[in-house]
């Protein structure tokens, strides 16, 4: 089968070489270059960059417009049997999902309807969920609405951060599109509709996003400092002993259990095993990376030697 493969950040790699390996890869359709950080340079998609090693030669279609006649004709022209989205970023139009012999398919990081749209990793880790993984839907108009034809599940580990589970359902994107394509060519390739009251719907996520409350449980808050990380990091102010402000990311905290009700949430306490924790308004957080403004990240060990955090200031 001639397949078409669209996507634009590095989590369809995998994907995109399995499909490589096993039918014909007729050409990517990805996002435009953009220009990026702070000497705006010119930047192309992950997903280009890696497309130029694994088919070199092969037509990269890079429309600002999808629905626009010249991208239309272009990808008419390739006579595809198959297009496979993977994190593309853009909603595929009808004139172009009726342009397949067999199908449009998208694979999706969650199990739909649950976290359908742009950040279903990290909704899935906000919402402690215990399970994620791969969706294989047919296309339509909607976003992520379309009928399932098969679903692969992982579990979602108590440690797990969206950088890892990133990888994790990268890696069994590949297993999930192998088989969904064969079902397709052999023409047995069942179709789910979906369950519309159990959806969910996500968004991009954006800085704000990421902004710690510490008026929340410390579970939330943990759960928050996991979907952030890597990116953009989860972010917040907390009061050193000395009254001073600080402005944190935070990448890593394990919760405690605290009864503390004279400290204020977001400063400093010591716990009854002796352990310098984060007052959240329920629970605390035992903080172990972080990252101070315009500084590495660090262990919080580091960060509480320079910064006057020690058991013989904090009661």
């Amino acid at each position: 089968m001639r397949i078409l493969f669209a996507g634009t950040s590095s989590i369809g790699e995998q994907a995109m070489r399995a499909v490589a390996l096993h039918y014909e890869l007729i050409g990517l359709l990805t996002q435009p270059d953009r220009l990026v950080g702070r000497h705006q340079e010119l930047k192309p998609p992950a997903l280009k960059e890696s497309f130029l090693k694994i088919a070199p030669g092969a037509p990269i279609l890079q429309p600002e417009n999808l629905r626009s006649a010249e991208a239309i004709n272009s990808l008419q022209a390739l006579h595809p049997d198959v297009i496979v989205t993977m994190s593309y970023g853009k909603i595929v139009p009808p004139e172009i999902l009726t342009l397949p012999t067999h199908a449009c398919l998208n694979i999706h990081a969650s199990l739909l309807p649950r976290h359908r749209g742009a950040s279903p990793i990290q909704s899935a880790i906000i919402a402690g969920d215990t399970h994620s993984g791969i969706t294989i839907m047919y296309m339509d108009e909607g976003l992520d609405t379309g009928d399932i034809l098969l679903t692969k599940k992982i579990p979602i580990t108590s440690r797990e951060t969206s950088g890892t589970l990133s990888e994790h359902l990268a890696e069994l994107s590949p297993i999930a599109l192998l088989e969904a394509l064969d079902l397709l060519k052999k023409g047995s390739a069942p179709r789910f509709p979906q369950t519309e009251n159990e959806r969910s719907i996500t968004h991009r996520i954006h800085y704000e996003d990421a902004a710690l409350d510490w008026s929340s449980s410390a579970i939330a808050v943990e759960r928050l400092i996991r979907a952030m990380n890597p990116k953009p990091g989860a972010h917040g102010v907390v009061t050193l002993p000395s009254g001073k402000k600080s402005a944190l990311k935070i990448f890593s905290a394990l919760v405690r259990p605290s009864h503390n009700k004279e400290s204020q949430p977001g400063s400093f306490f010591l716990s009854e095993e002796q352990e310098i924790l984060l007052c959240c308004k329920e629970g605390a957080l035992l903080l172990e990376e972080v990252q101070p403004l315009s500084r590495a990240r660090m262990s919080f060990s580091a960060f509480a030697r320079g910064n006057g955090i020690n058991r013989n200031v904090i009661c």
